[in-house]
Protein backbone atom coordinates (compact mmCIF):
# COMPACT_ATOMS: atom_id res chain seq x y z
CA UNK A 1 0.00 0.00 0.00
CA UNK A 2 2.65 2.34 0.65
CA UNK A 3 4.43 1.72 -3.01
CA UNK A 4 3.70 4.58 -5.06
CA UNK A 5 3.33 2.57 -8.32
CA UNK A 6 0.25 0.79 -6.59
CA UNK A 7 -0.93 4.43 -5.91
CA UNK A 8 -0.39 5.46 -9.64
CA UNK A 9 -2.46 2.29 -10.68
CA UNK A 10 -5.15 2.92 -8.83
CA UNK A 11 -5.72 7.03 -9.62
CA UNK A 12 -5.41 5.88 -13.15
CA UNK A 13 -7.77 2.90 -12.63
CA UNK A 14 -10.44 5.36 -10.93
CA UNK A 15 -9.85 7.86 -13.60
CA UNK A 16 -10.78 5.29 -16.30
CA UNK A 17 -13.48 3.80 -14.18
CA UNK A 18 -15.21 7.76 -14.24
CA UNK A 19 -16.50 7.07 -17.37
CA UNK A 20 -18.97 5.07 -16.06
CA UNK A 21 -20.43 7.63 -14.31
CA UNK A 22 -20.11 10.52 -17.38
CA UNK A 23 -17.24 11.79 -19.97
CA UNK A 24 -15.05 14.22 -17.87
CA UNK A 25 -12.05 15.80 -18.09
CA UNK A 26 -10.23 13.54 -15.66
CA UNK A 27 -11.14 10.42 -17.81
CA UNK A 28 -10.00 11.96 -21.11
CA UNK A 29 -6.52 12.65 -19.42
CA UNK A 30 -5.90 9.36 -18.19
CA UNK A 31 -7.49 8.22 -21.98
CA UNK A 32 -4.43 10.63 -23.35
CA UNK A 33 -1.83 9.54 -21.14
CA UNK A 34 -2.32 5.45 -22.07
CA UNK A 35 -2.38 6.19 -25.74
CA UNK A 36 0.76 8.10 -25.79
CA UNK A 37 2.34 6.16 -23.79
CA UNK A 38 1.27 3.02 -25.70
CA UNK A 39 2.15 4.49 -28.82
CA UNK A 40 5.81 5.39 -27.50
CA UNK A 41 6.24 2.08 -26.28
CA UNK A 42 5.03 0.16 -29.45
CA UNK A 43 7.14 2.57 -31.48
CA UNK A 44 10.53 1.53 -29.55
CA UNK A 45 9.80 -2.14 -29.37
CA UNK A 46 9.45 -1.57 -33.24
CA UNK A 47 12.35 0.39 -33.65
CA UNK A 48 14.71 -2.07 -31.62
CA UNK A 49 13.05 -5.49 -32.96
CA UNK A 50 11.96 -4.74 -36.32
CA UNK A 51 13.23 -1.64 -37.94
CA UNK A 52 17.36 -2.13 -36.67
CA UNK A 53 18.26 -5.60 -37.46
CA UNK A 54 15.72 -6.18 -40.27
CA UNK A 55 16.42 -3.19 -42.15
CA UNK A 56 18.87 -0.76 -41.21
CA UNK A 57 21.47 -2.66 -40.51
CA UNK A 58 21.10 -4.90 -43.50
CA UNK A 59 21.05 -1.77 -45.72
CA UNK A 60 23.80 -0.48 -43.92
CA UNK A 61 26.08 -3.76 -45.07
CA UNK A 62 24.54 -3.48 -48.75
CA UNK A 63 25.44 0.21 -49.38
CA UNK A 64 28.61 -0.70 -48.04
CA UNK A 65 29.56 -3.67 -50.29
CA UNK A 66 28.25 -2.18 -52.78
CA UNK A 67 30.84 1.54 -52.85
CA UNK A 68 33.36 -0.42 -50.66
CA UNK A 69 35.41 -3.40 -51.05
CA UNK A 70 33.23 -7.06 -51.69
CA UNK A 71 30.36 -8.20 -53.58
CA UNK A 72 26.74 -7.28 -51.66
CA UNK A 73 24.10 -10.04 -50.83
CA UNK A 74 21.55 -10.61 -52.55
CA UNK A 75 19.18 -10.41 -49.40
CA UNK A 76 20.70 -6.97 -48.59
CA UNK A 77 20.25 -5.53 -52.09
CA UNK A 78 16.44 -6.73 -51.45
CA UNK A 79 16.70 -4.74 -48.08
CA UNK A 80 17.38 -1.45 -50.18
CA UNK A 81 14.53 -2.22 -51.91
CA UNK A 82 12.45 -2.16 -49.02
CA UNK A 83 13.99 1.36 -47.74
CA UNK A 84 13.34 2.70 -50.87
CA UNK A 85 9.52 1.71 -50.61
CA UNK A 86 9.79 2.38 -47.53
CA UNK A 87 10.71 6.24 -48.43
CA UNK A 88 8.19 6.31 -51.18
CA UNK A 89 5.25 6.04 -48.65
CA UNK A 90 6.10 9.01 -46.92
CA UNK A 91 5.54 10.65 -50.32
CA UNK A 92 2.09 10.54 -49.73
CA UNK A 93 2.47 13.76 -48.02
CA UNK A 94 3.53 15.29 -51.01
CA UNK A 95 1.33 16.56 -53.85
CA UNK A 96 3.38 16.20 -56.68
CA UNK A 97 4.72 12.73 -55.32
CA UNK A 98 2.10 11.23 -53.87
CA UNK A 99 1.81 8.86 -56.82
CA UNK A 100 5.22 7.09 -55.67
CA UNK A 101 3.25 5.93 -52.73
CA UNK A 102 1.19 3.26 -54.60
CA UNK A 103 3.73 1.22 -55.35
CA UNK A 104 4.66 0.35 -51.58
CA UNK A 105 1.04 0.66 -50.89
CA UNK A 106 0.17 -2.27 -53.36
CA UNK A 107 3.42 -4.36 -52.81
CA UNK A 108 1.72 -4.49 -49.09
CA UNK A 109 -1.52 -5.47 -49.56
CA UNK A 110 -0.43 -8.00 -52.37
CA UNK A 111 2.31 -9.37 -49.83
CA UNK A 112 -0.06 -9.28 -46.96
CA UNK A 113 -3.39 -11.01 -48.87
CA UNK A 114 -0.95 -13.54 -50.44
CA UNK A 115 0.04 -14.45 -46.68
CA UNK A 116 -3.29 -14.08 -45.23
CA UNK A 117 -4.95 -16.95 -47.82
CA UNK A 118 -2.14 -18.86 -47.05
CA UNK A 119 -2.48 -18.42 -42.83
CA UNK A 120 -6.22 -18.75 -42.97
CA UNK A 121 -6.36 -21.83 -45.12
CA UNK A 122 -3.93 -24.00 -42.77
CA UNK A 123 -4.63 -22.21 -39.27
CA UNK A 124 -8.77 -21.64 -39.52
CA UNK A 125 -10.12 -23.13 -43.01
CA UNK A 126 -8.84 -26.61 -43.32
CA UNK A 127 -8.95 -27.42 -39.29
CA UNK A 128 -12.64 -26.65 -39.36
CA UNK A 129 -12.80 -28.60 -42.29
CA UNK A 130 -11.41 -31.70 -40.62
CA UNK A 131 -13.10 -31.18 -37.38
CA UNK A 132 -16.94 -31.40 -38.82
CA UNK A 133 -15.96 -34.14 -41.14
CA UNK A 134 -17.31 -36.65 -38.49
CA UNK A 135 -19.68 -39.73 -38.56
CA UNK A 136 -23.22 -39.56 -37.25
CA UNK A 137 -22.86 -41.99 -34.76
CA UNK A 138 -19.61 -42.27 -33.01
CA UNK A 139 -18.18 -45.95 -33.21
CA UNK A 140 -19.03 -47.85 -29.88
CA UNK A 141 -21.27 -44.66 -28.93
CA UNK A 142 -24.66 -47.74 -28.35
CA UNK A 143 -22.30 -50.08 -26.58
CA UNK A 144 -21.04 -47.29 -24.47
CA UNK A 145 -24.96 -45.99 -23.89
CA UNK A 146 -26.19 -49.46 -22.97
CA UNK A 147 -23.32 -50.41 -20.19
CA UNK A 148 -23.70 -46.96 -18.83
CA UNK A 149 -24.62 -47.56 -14.96
CA UNK A 150 -26.31 -44.55 -13.32
CA UNK A 151 -28.19 -41.47 -14.62
CA UNK A 152 -24.79 -39.17 -14.83
CA UNK A 153 -23.01 -41.82 -16.92
CA UNK A 154 -26.10 -42.69 -19.53
CA UNK A 155 -26.60 -38.74 -19.94
CA UNK A 156 -23.19 -38.40 -20.31
CA UNK A 157 -23.33 -41.16 -22.88
CA UNK A 158 -26.49 -39.76 -24.68
CA UNK A 159 -25.00 -36.66 -24.99
CA UNK A 160 -21.82 -38.43 -26.74
CA UNK A 161 -23.72 -39.39 -29.27
CA UNK A 162 -26.26 -36.73 -29.76
CA UNK A 163 -23.06 -34.41 -30.44
CA UNK A 164 -21.79 -35.33 -33.78
CA UNK A 165 -25.32 -35.13 -34.89
CA UNK A 166 -26.39 -31.69 -33.58
CA UNK A 167 -22.79 -30.57 -35.15
CA UNK A 168 -23.60 -32.19 -38.61
CA UNK A 169 -27.15 -30.70 -38.87
CA UNK A 170 -26.09 -26.96 -37.92
CA UNK A 171 -23.36 -27.05 -40.60
CA UNK A 172 -25.38 -28.34 -43.25
CA UNK A 173 -28.42 -25.97 -42.16
CA UNK A 174 -25.63 -22.77 -41.94
CA UNK A 175 -24.30 -23.29 -44.85
CA UNK A 176 -28.01 -23.80 -46.57
CA UNK A 177 -28.64 -20.34 -45.08
CA UNK A 178 -25.92 -19.00 -46.79
CA UNK A 179 -26.82 -20.25 -50.36
CA UNK A 180 -28.22 -17.47 -52.30
CA UNK A 181 -28.55 -19.47 -55.62
CA UNK A 182 -32.27 -20.92 -54.58
CA UNK A 183 -35.12 -18.82 -53.32
CA UNK A 184 -35.31 -19.78 -49.38
CA UNK A 185 -38.67 -21.62 -50.08
CA UNK A 186 -40.46 -24.86 -49.00
CA UNK A 187 -37.64 -27.75 -47.28
CA UNK A 188 -34.62 -24.99 -48.70
CA UNK A 189 -36.30 -22.57 -47.00
CA UNK A 190 -37.00 -24.46 -43.43
CA UNK A 191 -33.34 -25.90 -43.12
CA UNK A 192 -32.16 -21.71 -43.69
CA UNK A 193 -34.57 -21.29 -41.02
CA UNK A 194 -33.26 -23.64 -39.00
CA UNK A 195 -29.88 -22.30 -39.74
CA UNK A 196 -30.45 -18.90 -38.71
CA UNK A 197 -31.43 -20.40 -35.43
CA UNK A 198 -28.21 -22.20 -34.85
CA UNK A 199 -26.35 -19.02 -35.91
CA UNK A 200 -28.10 -17.00 -33.20
CA UNK A 201 -27.33 -19.96 -30.45
CA UNK A 202 -23.52 -19.07 -31.63
CA UNK A 203 -23.61 -15.22 -31.59
CA UNK A 204 -25.46 -15.98 -28.17
CA UNK A 205 -22.59 -17.63 -27.16
CA UNK A 206 -20.01 -15.98 -28.39
CA UNK A 207 -21.14 -13.02 -26.86
CA UNK A 208 -21.99 -14.35 -23.55
CA UNK A 209 -18.48 -15.41 -23.37
CA UNK A 210 -17.11 -11.87 -24.26
CA UNK A 211 -18.98 -10.42 -21.38
CA UNK A 212 -18.02 -12.80 -18.79
CA UNK A 213 -14.76 -11.96 -20.48
CA UNK A 214 -15.10 -8.44 -19.76
CA UNK A 215 -16.23 -8.86 -16.75
CA UNK A 216 -13.45 -10.91 -15.21
CA UNK A 217 -11.24 -7.91 -15.90
CA UNK A 218 -13.54 -5.82 -14.10
CA UNK A 219 -13.61 -7.82 -10.82
CA UNK A 220 -9.85 -8.41 -11.47
CA UNK A 221 -9.35 -4.37 -10.77
CA UNK A 222 -11.82 -4.13 -7.99
CA UNK A 223 -9.60 -6.59 -6.45
CA UNK A 224 -6.90 -4.90 -7.40
CA UNK A 225 -8.68 -1.51 -5.27
CA UNK A 226 -9.94 -3.59 -2.62
CA UNK A 227 -6.72 -5.50 -1.69
CA UNK A 228 -3.61 -4.61 -3.22
CA UNK A 229 -4.72 -0.49 -2.56
CA UNK A 230 -6.84 -0.40 0.42
CA UNK A 231 -5.83 -3.53 2.07
CA UNK A 232 -9.28 -4.82 2.53
CA UNK A 233 -8.92 -8.58 1.66
CA UNK A 234 -12.17 -9.80 -0.26
CA UNK A 235 -10.71 -13.19 -1.23
CA UNK A 236 -11.33 -16.37 0.65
Amino acid sequence: MNDPWIWIEAIMTLAILSYLYKDNPVYKAAEYLFVGIASGYYLSIYFQNVLVPNLFVPSWRGVHAAFGPGTPAPTDLIRLSSLMLAVFMFMRFSPKGAWLSRWPLGALVGAYAGLAVIGLAQGDLIPQIDSNLLPIITPGSWSTLAGAQGLAQGMAAFLGLFSNVVLIVGLLATLVYFFFSLEHRGFTGRTAKLGVYFLMISFGASYGFTVMARISLALDRLRFLFEDWLGIHISG
